[in-house]
């Protein structure tokens, strides 16, 4: 009897371990939701909106490598696949990425929804800087000393829906971000893509520094279009955040945010050939004031219900394209 149960014991620990080894090892399951309700004052037009309904799974298979696969349901009405990689670490501060992704490239572009300040993104993040891609990234992180992130990378520069195409030539994106002093970050950026066969190149850099409750960040992206091929672009964000935490308990939010933003781009466009093969502008030039409220609920998890009003400024109001127009925005988030 006694063989037995030492048998048994030993048996129960192993597997006791093997399942704290396992645990490890479980996918993580999270998602974000954002409906809206937008009302255009210069319309006097409204809609209702799901902008987003993503689904993520991430996880290890390996204590040196991991993945993550994001599908957003709802992205203004259509399926899209978004991130879908792998990822090798093979030192503490060193990563290779293969797959998917948003590349390497600006502040604001590269926030996730339930991570943006304002319900609407900056234009810098919705369409001077916006790109997802398929390639690889190496990345290096510093946390002692001289703070910092490297990661750069090369990409097919098709996008994500054509990605049987082959190419003569990659693209390529680069990002630093140097963290000297507590709660200060400045990022450096370079991006080259080739749509249609033309050289685009992306500068951008930006700053933020979160003091008290206070959150300040200015951004600025050049665009550079070769041999000429279309006007150079200049694209600009700058915010200001203040959160006011509310200590009551029968409040039903703990925490009010206060936002400001400006942010400008010049006569813009994406890339696309018309007939002629001439590149042409895809989005006017304009300027926009945002003011906001954010009102937080707290854990467990992040649910925020955000009140935005947007006043927009054109040369030629009639280049205002329908949906770029002054709006009141409600906006309900949440993320688990």
């Amino acid at each position: 009897m006694r063989k037995i149960a030492s048998v048994l014991l030993v048996a129960l620990t192993i597997a006791s371990a093997s399942a704290q080894d396992w645990k490890q090892y479980l996918p993580e399951v999270h998602g974000t939701v954002r409906g809206k309700y937008e009302y255009q004052t210069s319309t006097d037009e409204q809609r209702f909106q799901v902008r987003n309904a993503r689904v993520s799974l991430d996880g290890k298979v390996h204590s040196m490598v991991s993945y993550k696969a994001e599908i957003d349901l709802s992205d203004e009405g259509q399926i899209k696949m978004l991130d879908a990689f792998a990822r090798v670490t093979p030192l503490k501060d060193f990563k290779i990425t293969v797959g998917q992704m948003r590349v390497p490239f600006t502040i604001d572009a590269h926030r996730s929804p339930h991570q943006q300040y304002f319900a609407n993104r900056s234009f810098i993040a919705k369409q001077v800087g916006n790109v997802r891609d398929v390639g690889a990234t190496l990345g290096y992180s510093m946390d002692e000393g001289f703070p910092f992130i490297l990661e750069g990378g090369v990409f097919s520069g098709s996008g994500l829906t054509a990605q049987k195409e082959w190419h003569r030539v990659l693209c390529y994106s680069a990002k630093l971000q140097l963290m000297p002093w507590k709660d200060y970050n400045l990022t450096l950026s370079t991006q080259r893509i080739r749509p249609e066969n033309v050289n685009i190149y992306m500068y951008d850099i930006g700053t933020y520094y979160k003091w008290n409750n206070w959150h300040f960040e200015v951004e600025g992206l050049y665009k550079r279009y070769a041999h000429d091929s279309f006007q150079d672009v200049w694209a600009v964000d700058a915010f200001v955040n203040y959160d006011w935490f509310i200590q009551k308990k029968k409040f039903p939010f703990k925490k009010i945010s206060f936002l400001a933003r400006f942010d400008y781009m010049g006569d813009h466009s994406d890339g696309t050939l018309n007939e002629d093969g001439q590149m042409y502008i895809t989005d006017y030039e304009r300027k926009r004031v945002t003011g906001g409220l954010t009102f937080s609920f707290g854990k467990p998890f992040q649910a925020d219900l955000r009140l935005n009003y947007e006043k927009y400024f054109y040369d030629n109001q009639a280049l205002a394209k329908a949906s770029e127009q002054d709006k009141l925005v409600v906006e309900m988030m949440v993320r688990f």
